[in-house]
């Protein structure tokens, strides 16, 4: 046979299912010259068979099955790498695509000039919505040749080894090959690969097709979904302790920041996120693990976060853990604290304390958000759902109680209105705020959902109300918090089934979710995409023009 330009190596365990989409994806490249290595984690279901036919049906797939499961992703890689035939190699896992011409732009990089790699864009489909987007598009956005990972440090955030196509005979000269054992190894492969390439060339058309289920079942997540395994943290930080390890070893000590700063602005936010969601045992465990870790980090690494992460962060190294929980609500979505204190010269602190050390007193001063000063518009309040009684038919009561620790809000009652808006109709609620304490008021709100205006072909989808407060001509919007645990409502309202529930994951707002049903779902919707379609639009057109 003749010498393949590429080899593409798919691993696969215990997927049969979706191993035929991601070979076929390599199958259709437009670049044909090239040899498929399936590589076969010990697979106990039906992948073994698929694998052999799909070998039986292309004489350039190859079947390499391990002896034994190895439990990650290294193991089948540096298999296939033993067997591979081609100067020039890629990776690709079982359960995603390379789209039509990724072989073909990333062997143009390798061909125009000398490099040790080439890499494009990852094009993230999620599979619960099939919403596309592109995976740290500011990398990307241009095509560039770079001599060495010190020319763009923040190229560490991107540690996938399946976006890049790497050239065979540097993978030997530095005998670099995935770690086994461990899970997370892109990372350490990755920052491996940045720091001993001399040059590399960034494409940015997409090259790989990444799926991602955010919300599968554990036993079925992904090893990055799994999250709430301990064992998962672990991982993480052994990964950043071998890396550390390496950048200390191979003189590229310069990059230590940086790296630090992926990690607390990456792998440590995902944590950061589920806080709220975690119990106590868990959230304890969680900081006697990340804990010392930290302790290690640069300096400059945690002054380059937001404040609200930097807060977060800190109340985890300092044990404030239900305080880390309340803060993690209002990550990336300008929720204020409960309370703040101020110290003898001004400065203003998360909580109900001043800090002890110098360095919790740095990472917990939040002056620079200006709670007191800041434009109304993008003031920071707290609105929390304390109680969530059932009405009559589709209404539901809600206790409302909103922190001020800005003292934004003059004394006495204020005027608040709820909105939701399905569909583009828009449903107001009004009713009073009153002041419980300084900076700290309640009330009570009925959110009839029979009363929203739905279209003609009905409304399919979740929306999470909002809270709207108005001071001097002046309006805020913000996120209205549900308990994150509350018996699921669910009823009938015209032409759809709807339910509200907490929202299980990120700050834990109130969800409100419509599907319909009956005679809106099986024809009205139906019938409306089609006319929506551009071409029945364009024959709309025509026939208005013709009967002018």
């Amino acid at each position: 046979m003749s010498t393949p330009d590429v080899t593409v190596t798919v691993i696969v365990h215990n997927d049969a299912e979706r191993l035929p989409r991601a070979v076929e994806s390599v199958r259709r490249q437009t670049h044909a010259n090239l040899e498929i290595i399936i590589s076969d984690d010990h697979s106990t279901d039906a992948t073994p068979a698929v694998a052999q036919r799909l070998a039986a049906e292309d004489p350039r797939i190859r079947h390499l099955r391990l002896e034994r499961n190895s439990g990650g992703c290294s193991a089948p890689r540096n298999r296939a790498l033993q067997i591979a035939r081609a100067p020039f190699l890629m990776f690709l896992d079982s359960d995603d695509e390379l789209p039509g011409n990724a072989v073909e732009l990333l062997l143009a990089a390798h061909r125009e000039r000398e490099i040790d790699f080439a890499m494009g864009a990852v094009q993230r489909v999620r599979v619960d919505n099939g919403r596309r987007s592109t995976w740290m598009p500011h990398l990307v956005a241009e095509r560039r040749a770079l001599d060495g990972i010190e020319a763009d440090p923040r190229l560490l955030f991107e540690h996938l080894a399946t976006s890049k196509m790497y050239a065979r005979a540097f993978l030997d000269r530095h005998d670099l090959r995935f770690p086994e054992g461990i899970h997370y190894e892109d990372q350490l492969f990755s920052a491996q690969a940045y720091c001993l390439a001399k040059s590399f060339t960034i494409i940015p058309e997409p090259v790989y097709r990444w799926y991602v289920a955010p919300f599968a079942a554990s036993e079925t997540a992904s090893i990055s979904n799994q999250r709430h395994k301990l064992a998962n943290v672990r991982d993480r930080i052994h990964v950043q302790h071998l890396i550390d390890a390496f950048l200390a070893e191979s003189g590229h000590e310069s990059l230590r920041e940086d790296k630090d700063h992926k990690f607390l602005k990456h792998d440590f936010r995902m944590y950061a996120g589920d806080l709220p969601y975690r119990d106590d045992t868990w959230l304890a465990s969680f900081a006697d693990l990340v804990t010392p870790y930290l302790d290690t980090l640069t300096p400059g690494a945690f002054a380059r976060l937001p404040r609200a992460e930097r807060v977060v962060i800190q109340l985890i190294r300092d044990r404030r853990l239900p305080e880390a929980r309340l803060a993690a609500r209002g990550l990336g979505h300008g929720v204020a604290p409960r309370r703040v204190t101020a110290d003898a010269e001004g400065r203003t602190y998360w909580g109900d304390r001043v800090p002890e050390s110098e360095w919790s007193r740095r990472e917990l001063d939040i002056s620079d958000l200006e709670l007191e000063t800041r434009p109304f518009p993008s003031a920071q309040f707290r609105h929390e759902i304390k109680e969530i009684t059932r009405g009559p038919g589709a209404s539901i009561d809600l206790t409302i109680r909103t922190y001020d620790p800005g003292l934004r809000l003059p004394v006495g009652p204020q005027r608040a209105t709820l909105l939701i808006a399905p569909g583009g109709h828009r449903l107001h609620v009004h009713f009073r705020l009153s002041p419980v304490r300084p900076g700290i008021f309640e009330g009570h709100a009925h959110l009839d959902l029979g009363t929203v205006r739905l279209p003609l072909q009905g409304f399919a989808g979740i929306r999470h109300p909002l809270l709207r407060l108005r001071h001097q001509g002046l309006s805020h919007t913000g996120l209205l918090l549900a308990p994150l645990a509350f018996p699921t409502l669910t009823t009938r309202v015209p032409s759809h089934h709807l339910t509200v529930e907490p929202e299980g994951h990120g700050p834990g707002r109130l969800q409100v979710r419509w599907e319909p049903v009956g005679v809106t779902a099986k024809l009205i919707r139906p019938t409306v995409r089609r006319v929506a379609r551009p071409r029945a639009k364009s024959a709309a057109r025509l026939v208005a023009s013709a009967l002018k």
